[in-house]
């Protein structure tokens, strides 16, 4: 059992009064950041908020538009970047953004941070998110966004944010966060790893796009066109008009015009061309479980949802979890094995990722679990179809017309893959295999470097 013994003087003015604020973790880091030379955010930075274009309604290109969703390793995730127009940009000058900024989500997924890396020379930001700029000469804003991903600068966000309906952040409470003091060259030291973190992500981006391009090119593909668009460049369009006979609407079961787009037609022509194989040929599938949001926990066994799966792997962001005897339970039927594919079936379809090490968790029911049949197939490979053209556009067609849109099981098992020559297989696999080494190694320097930081910071 925890308790702690505080002085009435110590109750914040009175503020706050719940029991959770004055934990003893809490109060013996405050006490010890105090103890140091530090500073409080609010007298090193400025802080703003962003604000969202009215209707929601984002552009294809323009000025890129940051969401909570898009921070992975301390950085800006520029693979699912939506944008805003510059009249936008230009009306909302305060939350405009530019590298060294320091971004907090400031609702939901609090604790969840990235510091605007070099590639984004400008942008803006949501309303739920918090943008720090650090005035102070003397204090590297790198080092800072380390500190906030560090325990420390952690349990200083769980400590505000605790006790809350709904987990928020606002301005005063940022500008109160303390942060230590540092020499300079301690700060560097730290602020180093921000650049090894980004060419590590850059060459994990570039050899996943060397495999895209090597498997577009394998199968002809590169240069696909349905109407004013490629599989290398750009959205394929969609037609405004056409015709579709009788027999394939009742033959597809589907009355809806977006699902007969000739550019489906198209894609699926060219893959048929090259030694095609229907999915359900080449895996066995299982659904994973909705336990329900009751069973949801702070800490435990991993939940596996959709929001938390991608390309790279299981995403450590608003991550929800199931206590021991739950997991226990649904762990030989729901629980993803090594070399299996995990592959989201719903809201956000399509998306394919090889288990790569063993996982203590369990899947949703919004993610099958795909288990190779066929020994011929390469299973990074068979993930990289599906994320690539080739499986988006099949998940676009099948998923179209829906509110929230549902990839059926059946519909999956109907998904054309082409099947290349083994050796084609593995040059594409290497270089997916090679994306995933160096996106780890982004994530060992991020605990490293935070690991560095606490090490500074304790007495």
């Amino acid at each position: 059992m925890q308790y702690s013994i505080i002085q009435k003087s110590q109750l914040e003015g009175g503020l706050r009064l719940d029991a959770e604020y004055y934990q003893p973790e809490y109060l013996d880091l405050i006490a010890n950041l105090k103890s140091q030379k530090s500073k409080t955010l609010g007298e090193i930075g400025k802080v703003a908020y962003g604000t969202t274009p009215s209707g929601g309604v984002f552009d294809k290109s323009g000025i890129p538009f940051v969401r909570s969703q898009n921070f992975s390793n301390l950085l800006i995730d520029r693979s699912e970047l939506v944008f805003c127009t510059e009249e936008f940009h230009k009306q909302n000058k305060k939350s405009a953004i530019k590298p060294g900024d320091i971004l907090f989500a400031a609702v939901g997924a609090t604790g969840e941070l990235a510091i605007v890396q070099d590639e984004i020379k400008e942008g803006n930001i949501n309303q739920n998110i918090a943008a720090v700029r650090i005035a102070d000469k003397n204090i590297n804003p790198y080092f800072v966004g380390f500190f906030f991903a560090s325990k420390p600068g952690q349990l200083q966000i769980e400590r505000l944010i605790t006790g809350n309906v709904q987990s928020y952040l606002n301005s005063e409470q940022i500008r109160s966060f303390i942060i230590p003091v540092l020499t300079i060259e301690q700060q560097n030291e730290i602020a180093n790893y921000f650049q090894e973190i980004q060419n590590q992500i850059k060459t994990s981006n570039h050899l996943y796009s060397q495999a895209e391009n090597l498997l577009l090119e394998e199968l002809g593909l590169k240069d696909f066109s349905a109407k004013g668009g490629s599989a290398s460049g750009g959205e394929v369009e969609d037609s405004l008009s056409y015709i579709v006979n009788l027999s394939e609407v009742k033959s597809a079961h589907r009355a809806d015009a977006e699902y007969f787009q000739p550019k489906y037609n198209k894609l699926i022509e060219k893959i048929k061309s090259k030694n095609a194989r229907i999915l359900g040929d080449l895996v066995s599938m299982k659904k994973g479980i909705e336990p329900g949001a009751e069973a949801y926990q702070d800490e435990g066994r991993l939940f596996i949802r959709v929001s938390s799966l991608s390309k790279y792997g299981i995403e450590d962001k608003d991550q929800k979890y199931l206590g021991e005897e739950l997991y226990q339970k649904l762990k030989n039927n729901h629980e993803p094995k090594v070399g299996e594919i995990l592959l989201t079936k719903d809201a956000t379809l399509g998306i394919a990722y090889v288990v790569r090490r063993q996982t203590e968790g369990i899947i949703s029911s919004g993610i099958l679990r795909l288990k190779m049949k066929d020994k011929e197939i390469e299973n990074e490979y068979l993930a990289l179809c599906l994320n690539s053209i080739l499986g988006q556009m099949q998940a676009e067609r099948d998923g179209g017309g829906s509110v929230i849109t549902h990839w059926r099981p059946e519909r999956i098992k109907s998904v054309l893959i082409p099947v290349l020559p083994k050796s084609a297989q593995q040059k594409i696999a290497d270089l997916v295999q090679k994306s995933h080494e160096a996106r780890k190694k982004a994530k060992e320097l991020l605990e490293e470097a935070k690991q560095k930081v606490e090490s500074l910071i304790e007495k």
